[in-house]
Formats: structure tokens, sequence, C-alpha cells
């Protein structure tokens, strides 16, 4: 399995929390950066965190704090932690594989060689 798989999204108020999840396959998503990418209507597709072989997390700025990128222990699985929720945050969720081994900024669109088919998330206000 190359394509991610994203799961975990819903609906949350402001202030609210969601664990988002991203399946691939194991020898992938241990070493390779992988990333998180959120779109809003509207809107062009932003990157949101990146994780490296190495582990080393990459935020954009205004998200720093509140979103916490982590790879299971097994390395097959991507998560994005998402805390105080804002409703700015919503939009559909990409978990995406870059094909580098080591990330060393957030993740930009042209960088991507898999997309997940996203997972929404709606924030209430």
């Amino acid at each position: 399995q190359v394509q991610p798989v994203e799961s975990g999204g819903g609906s949350v108020q402001s202030g609210g929390s969601l664990r988002l999840s991203c399946t691939t396959s194991q020898y992938l998503t241990s070493r390779y950066c992988m990333g998180w990418f959120r779109q809003a209507p509207a809107k062009d597709r932003e990157g949101v965190a990146s994780i490296g072989r190495d582990g080393r997390a990459h935020y954009v700025e205004s998200m720093r704090g509140r979103f916490t990128v982590s790879r299971a222990t097994g390395n097959n699985t991507l998560y994005l932690e998402m805390t105080n929720l804002k409703p700015e945050d919503a939009g559909i969720y990409y978990c995406a594989l870059l094909m580098v081994e080591y990330c060393s900024s957030p993740p930009i669109v042209n960088g991507v060689a898999y997309w997940g088919q996203g997972t929404q998330v709606t924030v209430s206000s």
C-alpha cells in the first residue's frame, strides 16, 4: 500500500480536540518524510506539519503549540493531534508522502508524491 489512508475527522466545537490518523506501508512511513495538509473551502491547500525519518517535526507557525504530529512506535501510522481547535481550522485534512527522507520545513504541495483521500474536520463556534 503506497497511498496514505486518513481517518479520525469529525465535528467538534471551538476549543475542542481531534486526533487524525494516517496509515501506509510501514516501510514508507518509517523511511520518508510525511506531512499533513489542509484545504478550506475556496482556499488553496496548505501545509500543516511534517515529520521525517529522524522524528524531527516542522510546523506552520500558526499551528505550532496547538497541533502535534507524531509517528506510532510500529511506524506505520502517522498522527496529527489537534487541540484548541478554531473555526478557521475547519477543512479537509490530507496526509501525504513526500518521498524524501528528511523534512526540512513544513510540507509544501509541490513536494508531495502521494496524497491520501482526505478526512473532513468541522469546527463550530
